[in-house]
């Protein structure tokens, strides 16, 4: 493709163009070029001047960091029709990350090979200022989005941000998780299943906190089994020994039938031996469940009436009980 034959329209696309009259298109158009890059080839290296950008025809271009063990950070992946490199190009920076051809690409690239800025600016000082003004536009509007995109993307950040929301001693979710994300992505009907064992005070005063922290790793599994079988919904820790399973796309009778199944594994779990004087310990549990926005349609208001639900079974020895808003009022 030469720069005869290069898409206009693609041009006029690109933010750094916007405001560009048909004359300053044109010079823009005969002073980019077509490039073809195979697959696995690197677009540009850290470290490189950003002198160019790039608009992807067709194609992917990965762009990625390497880390000091030549493990890689991947930062993001474009396709067809995006733009590569341009808020690099504005500000005249030095790349930090490595793009390489993903597949067999083709791409526009401006300035063309052998082409500076100062150079255009030689030949049409209006059209290149019309460029650079786009261009401090662009970056006052994008810079915000820019790092966010870019710390988003690195696989240190994504770390971090599952660790801030999962229970170390468990590997269940935490309850912040609710507030900060489940609630935005909850599927009508959602079913909400709390469990308290039963008698857990005797376990860690008579075994000790060891003995504790190894009961809720059980419980635990057997939580995040139900939702691998169902591959669906949150495994999660509410508070210290109260637990439970956030599960999209559950019915009443389904929602039910896994309270009692989460009953009746809890009995099923081994019992922790006798050990001299202090007698063996089975386990139990007692289990809330309801049904968003069925039995409450305010999430906030069914969370609360169901762990309150929960704390009063527990207490009263009831083992399975269904919240509804009509019987709590």
């Amino acid at each position: 493709m030469t720069a005869a034959n290069i898409d206009i329209n693609s041009i006029k696309k690109q933010e750094l163009f916007s405001s560009l009259n048909g004359q300053e298109l044109d010079f823009v158009v005969s002073h980019s070029e077509s490039i073809n890059l195979a697959k696995s080839k690197l677009l540009f290296s850290s470290g490189e001047k950003a002198s160019q950008f790039f608009i992807l025809i067709s194609g992917e271009i990965r762009v990625f960091k390497k880390n000091s063990d030549d493990s890689e950070d991947e930062m993001a992946r474009f396709t067809t029709g995006d733009t590569i490199g341009d808020f690099d190009f504005a500000r005249g920076a030095t790349y930090d990350a490595f793009a390489e051809a993903g597949a067999d690409s083709q791409l526009i690239v401006f300035p063309g090979s052998g082409l500076t800025m100062d150079t255009l600016a030689a030949k049409d000082p209006n059209a290149v200022c019309s460029i650079l003004l786009n261009a401090i536009i662009m970056m006052t509007g994008r810079i915000k989005s820019t790092r966010r995109l870019i710390l988003e993307n690195m696989s240190w950040v994504q770390e971090l941000h599952r660790r801030a929301y999962e229970d170390p001693g468990t590997g269940l979710w935490k309850q912040t998780l609710i507030a900060d994300e489940i609630i935005g992505v909850l599927k009508d009907p959602s079913a909400l299943i709390m469990l308290k064992p039963d008698r857990f005070k005797i376990l860690v005063d008579s075994r000790g906190h060891s003995a504790g922290d190894e009961a809720m790793i059980r419980i635990a599994i057997i939580l995040k089994n139900v939702t691998r079988i169902l591959g669906n919904g949150w495994a999660l820790r509410f508070k210290s020994n109260e637990v439970g399973l956030i599960i999209n796309n559950c019915h009443p009778a389904q929602a039910e039938n896994i309270a009692e199944k989460l009953a009746q594994a809890i009995e099923a779990m081994e019992p922790v031996p006798a050990n001299g004087d202090i007698p063996e310990f089975n386990f139990s549990a007692t289990v809330s469940w309801a049904v968003w926005p069925r039995d409450d349609s305010e999430w906030e208001n069914l969370f609360s009436g169901a762990y309150s639900l929960l704390l009063d079974s527990w207490k009263d020895g009831k083992k399975i009980s269904h919240y509804t808003k009509a019987a709590a009022s």
